[in-house]
């Protein structure tokens, strides 16, 4: 194996290739090398430019965010940055791939930059609830202005190189080889062609300097303070206080109010929130097998890897209810011919339909032009018979779940594609294994959880046979790509019943003396979206996945709430589209206003009482956490950060890091003592896990058993 740093020097120019797989983050080994093959190009005498370059595919992307948290080791990134800022010598960064966070910082750190044609640049440590803490909030200013540089580290997004070169945050944009194109300029330098600026020379004449620029710079400074912040976002303040001191103070100053303000942020639960989320998809990005070797492509299909193809030419998709209905117009956009094959004329109608409004809709938010529509439109080849879904490259069943012949259609298919295409099966409550094995496509069978608007799914859990076909992972993940999906590997479905233990724990509150609208004003308040009753409203109390919760064994719906529930059906109060359901629903969702006639339907089951909104937080987290240790317990998901993916994707707030990241950061034992004083009622639902007392016993928490 190479070093981490290659050191070459030809013509007086020194090239220092980091070389660190994959992405060459800037973890500890790779900064103590990079630190080492500096100094020694400075203190080479036929050393006249540096040049810092990247081999792979990216320039690093960042620090190594897995270093976080824990006792720092130098040389740290701030020092190098220091170390490459303060240098006798021109240092010229090539930018490739990637420049992101940290690695952006060290490039601001060089004198001067070169980046190839399709490189980006950003600062995105606002999405982690940090700044930049390497001289980012310092440099990128006094180099670009402070409009530009608040834009970029507000938004969190990276730009073009393109862009950047506009900026004034690159120097050249390098349409062929970007290292041999920094090579050449700084031989043109050593040549007396070109002169390349050090460091401290070109901040000194950078955008923020200088009394015409002085109020420019601050009056964006107070534009972006005026906007304003979410409490929870405690980052975008301190880094508008960053950019404000990049100007008011002197340099080093500007370095230290940097650092502290960056440790500050690394110690709030927000922060370690954040980055438990990013880890947590990182992780679940990981979860599907390597498909190595070539992938065994369906017989149909002219392509010889479908990892590296385009996704499936061809989708027959079973089924055209709200899911199957939803995801033929997904299909459809991106381009796909689909076969939507249903039982009978009148059920086929009612499917185009559902297709023909989604289409209508997209329309109106502008999301296609009539053009577009016409040609989606065109793609679609609606049918009545299962041979229609003959010659498909996948097939994606989203039959009703309930439907008794579910099983025989799917072996049906035996007969008519062949074995090795892939079936997806969309599922709610039921087992996936069971699913497959009725169905006998065996591996390249996998089933999906997805919930409805299908338009705004994020995260889909994806379960199947420990070894499942290539073929058939390598078409869940080119849909996933192609839809904007992240795909979670599971055991056992578990966005249902995550579903039904929020709802089983907001009945709780209920029976415990509070009021739908007080539930779900607090749970607003903590984060979500829309409140359980909310969201049941929202589906309907007769849609599936309100009508068939999931739940562990042993588990029984709350009597309150099932009660409640029963007179609002009786009432005719379903939800939303009715008017009406837990909630009125004449001024919309904007607030939450309690109903007398419901308070007074629930007040005549249980006594009224008062809870506060912390103690409604309380009990819903503690519901919530306890049962993903139940599901962790029964194997149904591998880490408990799997659990949290899920919590987020259904509305679980991200910078509380899902309900088993919540439940560490308020402390395990605090949680399982809860559970313990309303377990004893015998409420089944309240009954901690085993997982919880090992945990503690250990001095360990749901984090530790995440693994990387």
């Amino acid at each position: 194996m190479g070093e981490i740093v290659e050191y070459a020097v030809a013509d007086g120019v020194a090239t220092l290739t980091m070389d660190h797989p994959p992405v060459n983050a800037l973890g500890r080994a790779l900064r103590a090398a990079l630190a080492q093959a500096f100094d020694r190009a400075v203190a080479d005498p036929a050393v006249a430019v540096i040049v810092l370059a990247a081999a792979g595919r990216s320039w690093p992307v960042g620090a190594d965010i897995r270093e976080f948290g824990h006792p720092p080791v130098p040389p740290l990134l701030p020092e190098l940055c220091h170390l490459i800022a303060g240098a006798a010598k021109p240092v010229v960064a090539v930018l490739t791939g990637a420049a992101l966070g940290g690695g952006l910082e060290l490039a601001l750190a060089a004198g001067f930059r070169v980046a190839a044609a399709g490189a980006k640049l950003g600062l995105p440590e606002v999405t982690l609830g940090l700044l930049p803490g390497a001289g980012g909030t310092q440099r990128l200013p006094r180099l670009i202005g402070a409009g530009s540089a608040l834009e970029m580290m507000l938004g969190g997004r990276p730009v073009s190189a393109a862009r950047a070169l506009a900026l004034g945050m690159v120097d050249k944009v390098a349409e062929g080889d970007a290292v041999a194109a920094a090579q050449a300029i700084a031989r043109d330098h050593i040549s007396g062609r070109r002169v390349l600026p050090l460091v401290s020379a070109r901040l000194a004449g950078g955008a923020a300097d200088g009394a015409h620029n002085a109020a420019a710079y601050l009056a964006a400074v107070a534009e972006a303070r005026a906007k304003g912040h979410p409490p929870h976002d405690r980052a975008a303040p301190r880094i508008v206080d960053c950019v404000e001191a990049a100007l008011l103070l002197p340099p080093e100053e500007g370095f230290t109010f940097e650092r502290s303000a960056f440790a500050e942020l690394m110690a709030t639960p927000e922060a370690r929130a954040l980055r438990h989320a990013f880890l947590a998809e990182r992780r679940a990005a990981r979860s599907f097998p390597a498909v190595a070797g070539p992938v065994p492509s369906p017989v149909s299909s002219p392509v010889s890897n479908p990892l590296r193809s385009p996704a499936p030419r061809r989708i027959a998709v079973l089924g055209g209810g709200a899911i199957g209905a939803g995801l033929t117009g997904l299909l459809l956009a991106a381009g796909h011919p689909v076969s939507l094959i249903e039982a009978g004329p009148e059920t086929l109608a009612l499917a185009l339909t559902r297709v023909a409004r989604a289409q209508e809709a997209a329309l109106a938010r502008g999301e296609i032009d009539p053009e577009k529509k016409i040609a989606d439109w065109d793609r679609l080849a609606p049918g009545t018979a299962l041979s229609a879904a003959a010659g498909a490259d996948l097939v994606i069943d989203a039959l009703p779940e309930d439907a008794p012949s579910r099983a025989r259609v799917l072996a049906a298919l035996g007969g008519l594609v062949p074995a090795d295409v892939p079936v997806l099966s969309i599922v709610c409550d039921t087992e996936p294994m069971r699913l497959i094995g009725a169905a006998g496509r065996g591996a390249a069978h996998l089933c999906l959880y997805l919930a409805e608007p299908v338009r705004q799914i994020g995260l889909v859990e994806v379960a199947g046979l420990d070894a499942p076909a290539p073929a058939a992972v390598a078409a869940a993940q080119q849909l996933s790509k192609a839809l904007g999906w992240r795909l979670l590997r599971v055991t056992g479905v578990h966005g249902q019943r995550l579903l039904t233990a929020l709802g089983d724990a907001a009945d709780r509150c209920l029976a415990a003396g509070g009021a739908p609208h007080e539930i779900d004003r607090a749970l607003r308040s903590y984060g979500l979206p829309l409140g359980p009753y909310e969201k049941r409203d929202l589906y309907g109390l007769d849609h599936l996945l309100v009508s068939r919760p999931v739940r562990r064994a042993g588990v029984a719906a709350a009597p309150v709430g099932l009660g409640l529930a029963e007179w609002l059906i009786g009432q005719g109060r379903i939800g939303r589209r009715a008017g009406r359901g837990y909630h009125l629903y004449t001024d919309g969702l904007r607030q939450l206003h309690g109903d007398p006639d419901v308070v007074a339907a629930v007040g005549q089951m249980r006594p009224r009482r008062k809870l506060m909104a912390s103690e409604i937080e309380r009990r819903v987290l503690a519901g919530l956490a306890n049962d993903g240790a139940w599901a962790l317990a029964e194997g149904r998901v591998r880490h408990p950060s799997d659990i949290d993916l899920v919590a987020m994707a259904q509305g679980f707030p991200r910078w509380r890091g899902g309900p088993m990241q919540a439940a560490d950061e308020a402390g395990l034992l605090g949680v399982r003592n809860d559970l313990v004083v309303w377990a004893a009622a015998g409420d089944a639902f309240w009954q901690p896990a085993p997982l919880w007392d090992e945990l503690i016993r250990n001095g360990r928490r749901f984090a530790d058993l995440n693994g990387d």
